[in-house]
């Protein structure tokens, strides 16, 4: 735009008048647009939940009463959160509010716990705090947020066992968090965000060649875990444990409720991210097929699960006010127990005792509302197999009679 230089003093001034309130205007819509600028939180929403609902003795730090929260638009504060948590390693300990305002007393308590190397991926946890800094960094170009990022991606990596699996935990502790796990999406969820890498996710463009060479080795030893730890049942493929031994790779127990066992819930996720893979090679193809077979094979019909009132009761875990029941319903959709018997390939549930139930009223009532023992998540799968089937293998449709 032209800019005439006035003629006399009076005009001079009516033309400061005019520019500033046009950069003060200016001003204020670029502030107004980038405070509506936001990054979504929704990944760490099961980390909350255990914070500020379940009791645990071992939090660094606990929820102040009403504790308020940053709204999503500030994202270099949830940023700075993210950063105070993370520990020496790269890593993050599970279960905490990265939009909480926290007290100085809160960061204080955080920050010199840093080494403090109790770290993990489950409930969404460390490579979900890798991509939110990854998007920050793009938006802000702040170094701190880059390096926190490089260090959270090198975390990822050193985790990885050899054989291409990732426990619950690292280090590596003692009991079944050394397991490759499935459970929460924590094997899928390194996965898709190794896959963000791998495939250009704009968030991820200021990392160099040597990094993502890295991802790409750590992204192909995943597949060929997952192809591997694909459970043979009664002679046929089948799908996943939640957890798998880091070992022989065979289904295996974690808490005393959830049994070695077919577990269709998270075995949804794994066909998904297989089905998402581009001309993908006969193994991987046999592993979905598969998998279908078994999705379908082992739905469970007429079934609905009720939640009701039912009187209070507190247990050292929660206060239960609800209680779940089992009902026919000819009307309902095709319904699937999240384990199945090995070798029977029965329905199966489990109470802290890690007794064999087979039906949930058996469950404790702690265990009957407080855990998923029922899922819808094979339909996904199942209505997305019809396109993937045609493009990928239009000879072999598993789901014909």
């Amino acid at each position: 735009m032209k800019i005439f230089a006035p003629k006399n003093q009076k005009a001079s001034l009516l033309l400061a008048v005019v520019l500033t309130s046009f950069s003060f205007a200016f001003s204020i819509a670029q502030s107004n647009k980038e405070s509506k600028t936001t990054i979504s939180t929704k990944p760490f929403a099961d980390g909350v939940n255990h914070w500020y609902h379940i009791k645990d003795a071992s939090n660094i730090v606990n929820p102040v009463p009403n504790q308020p929260q940053y709204p999503e638009s500030e994202y270099t504060k949830i940023a700075d959160n993210i950063i105070y948590f993370q520990r020496d390693n790269g890593g993050w300990p599970k279960n905490y509010d990265m939009r909480a305002v926290l007290t100085p007393e809160q960061i204080n308590d955080v920050v010199k716990t840093k080494s403090v190397l109790h770290t993990t991926f489950d409930n969404a946890t460390s490579y979900t705090h890798t991509y939110y800094l990854a998007q920050v960094y793009t938006l802000t170009k702040t170094e701190k947020y880059k390096e926190a990022c490089l260090k959270g991606i090198d975390f990822v990596l050193k985790a990885q066992y050899s054989n291409g699996g990732w426990p619950q935990y690292f280090p590596l502790e003692k009991g079944y968090s050394r397991h490759i796990t499935f459970n929460d999406g924590a094997y899928m969820g390194i996965m898709d965000m190794l896959g963000k890498i791998l495939y250009n996710d704009p968030n991820f463009a200021f990392l160099d060649n040597k990094t993502k060479t890295k991802v790409a080795a750590a992204y192909q030893k995943g597949i060929d875990c997952i192809l591997k730890m694909q459970i043979v049942d009664q002679g046929k493929l089948t799908a996943w444990c939640q957890q798998h031994d880091e070992e022989t790779l065979l289904p295996a127990w974690a808490r005393k409720f959830e049994p070695p066992s077919i577990c269709n819930g998270e075995s949804a996720a794994v066909v998904l991210f297989l089905m998402n893979i581009e001309n993908p090679n006969e193994k991987t193809i046999k592993s979905i097929q598969a998998a279908v077979k078994w999705f379908s094979d082992s739905k469970i019909y007429n079934t609905r699960v009720e939640t009701f009132d039912a009187p209070k009761e507190e247990s050292k875990y929660m206060t239960i006010t609800k209680d779940n029941r089992v009902v026919n319903d000819p009307t309902a959709p095709p319904i699937w127990t999240r384990y199945y018997e090995l070798g029977t390939e029965k329905p199966l549930f489990c109470d802290r005792d890690s007794k064999y139930l087979y039906s949930l009223a058996e469950v404790s009532r702690e265990r009957r509302v407080g855990y998923a023992w029922y899922t819808y998540n094979p339909e996904k799968v199942l209505k997305k197999y019809p396109e993937w089937q045609k493009k990928w293998a239009p000879t072999t449709d598993v789901l014909k009679p």
